[in-house]
């Protein structure tokens, strides 16, 4: 077991006053078997927490409204979470979502010919659903490899096939719609990692999830070719990013905005 330490911090500056504007953040780990939450805090400046609940994702979501005139929102998230080692293993399938629904497409996952043709490729001489999907984690990436700037953040899975170059939220979209083309239901992760090669990181990370007959979910993070294991923290879980995103949200306004994210996970 891990004892993991998360300090993160997320910053808007807007380049004039924001008279209005709203954001749901889903920065708080889940608490279930394998991940148990010792302390975690989420402070806010310029902005104040409405309120909080689970969503249709058992996610949990705070409210934040943005302080009407203000020019910078900051949030920043700490706190220590204890990790069990499962190869990946979440088990069965839990919250207020049936397992059906994991089958359904979304217009970031939604399947085109570069899918079909990823899934023709795979082909089906496999000796395990494991097995199937680990082969599909390490084709995905050589038809995709991890590249910084190719994508955005409303890039569906098909167009990152196109563009031959994505990161981890593209490499998961493409697992996920992959795999619910073959059959099984899947969903997307956000949450953090522990890096081996350094504390300092500029973004969260993501993975996906496919539920497998007799195991329940596991998981694959795909760009980094393995099973998660006690460096993963899952905070948050959807049918795509957009379900799980760390924080979205809306304002009224021209206003522009600059995001900067600091992040240190360290044992």
């Amino acid at each position: 077991m891990k004892r993991l330490s998360v300090n993160h911090t997320t910053t808007y500056n807007y380049d004039m006053p924001v008279a209005y504007g709203l954001q749901q953040l889903r920065l708080t780990p889940k608490e279930r078997a394998g991940q148990h939450i010792v302390d975690w805090d989420i402070t806010i400046e310029g902005g104040t927490k409405e309120l909080s609940f689970s969503d249709h994702h058992a996610n949990h979501v705070d409210l934040v409204s943005i302080e009407p005139g203000v020019e910078k929102l900051v949030v920043r998230c700490a706190g220590t979470v204890e990790i069990t080692e499962t190869s990946g293993v979440v088990g069965k399938h839990k919250g207020f979502m049936a397992l059906w629904t994991f089958l359904r497409p979304t217009p970031l996952t939604t399947p085109g010919t570069k899918i079909e043709e990823l899934v023709a490729e795979l082909g089906d001489d496999h000796e395990s659903d494991i097995a199937l999907a680990h082969a599909l984690s390490a084709l995905i990436v050589r038809h995709v490899p991890y590249t910084i700037g190719v994508t955005q953040a409303d890039t569906s899975a098909e167009e990152a096939m196109i563009f031959a170059g994505g990161v981890c939220q593209d490499h998961a979209h493409i697992f996920i719609s992959a795999m619910r083309l073959l059959g099984f239901p899947a969903r997307y992760v956000s949450g953090y990692l522990m890096m081996n090669d350094r504390e300092e990181q500029d973004a969260t990370h993501a993975w996906a999830e496919a539920h497998l007959d007799g195991i329940g979910w596991v998981g694959f993070d795909v760009s980094n070719g393995y099973s998660p294991d006690d460096r993963y923290i899952r905070v948050a879980t959807g049918l795509d990013y957009k379900d799980a995103s760390p924080m979205s949200g809306m304002r009224f306004g021209n206003n522009t905005e600059h995001l900067a994210v600091q992040l240190q996970v360290q044992q």
